[in-house]
């Protein structure tokens, strides 16, 4: 792990333990108890999401903790791992560039020919969609207490769907949800980060 610099010390690095504690009170009260993706409730209590927290400082250690994870989850029985949660509370601290970083994402799929059995999704304190004001509380939907990549597998995703026909309009679902709370409501379910993270400006995705 590489050495601390002088003006953050490693004792201002996040606890691990208190990124999953955050991560796992958002994914309960926010992506579960706002039904904000159908999936997520039965792998989380059959306890088959695998939570890893990065230490990287930057985009090249993250890349490497990236690709390990993938080959770790595309290893795994789907039973005992079906999906892993890889927060990086330490980088990429901007948005814009995170949203960069996920270029590098998609090269990894593709330099380990996992295209089509995995895919990542993205989330971040500082999430915002283009054509938002920062202050959307929809922006909120993707919206995690640290940069998170969520690793997937192609199968479940499909199975998923089969299940839940309603995923295919889960998206515009969830905008209706976020306008009707607002961001008090938001704000109400207390889930970002407990520990002090140093996050940048947020800026605008061009996606």
């Amino acid at each position: 792990m590489s050495t601390a610099p002088a003006d953050h010390p490693e004792a201002a690095r996040p606890d691990p333990d208190t990124v999953v504690q955050d991560t796992v009170r958002w994914l309960e009260r926010a992506v579960i108890g706002l039904n904000l993706c159908p999936f997520a409730k039965g792998v989380h209590a059959k306890g088959q999401i695998h939570y890893v927290v990065s230490a990287a400082t930057d985009a090249r250690e993250l890349q490497q903790d990236l690709e390990r994870e993938l080959l770790a989850l595309a290893a795994s029985a789907p039973e005992v791992r079906d999906t892993t949660l890889l927060m990086a509370p330490s980088c990429l601290e901007d948005f814009l560039d995170f949203n960069d970083f996920l270029g590098v994402v998609d090269g990894c799929l593709d330099a380990l020919d996992l295209g089509g059995i995995l895919q990542v999704a993205s989330f971040h304190p500082r999430f915002q969609f283009g054509g938002t004001a920062v202050d959307d509380v929809t922006n909120c939907t993707n919206r995690a207490p640290y940069p998170t990549l969520h690793l997937l597998r192609e199968d479940s995703i499909d199975r998923a769907v089969e299940a839940f026909p309603e995923a295919e309009t889960i998206y515009e679902r969830n905008m209706q949800v976020l306008q009707e709370m607002g961001t008090a409501g938001w704000q109400a379910l207390d889930v970002a980060a407990s520990c002090p993270v140093a996050h940048g400006a947020q800026k605008r995705s061009d996606a």
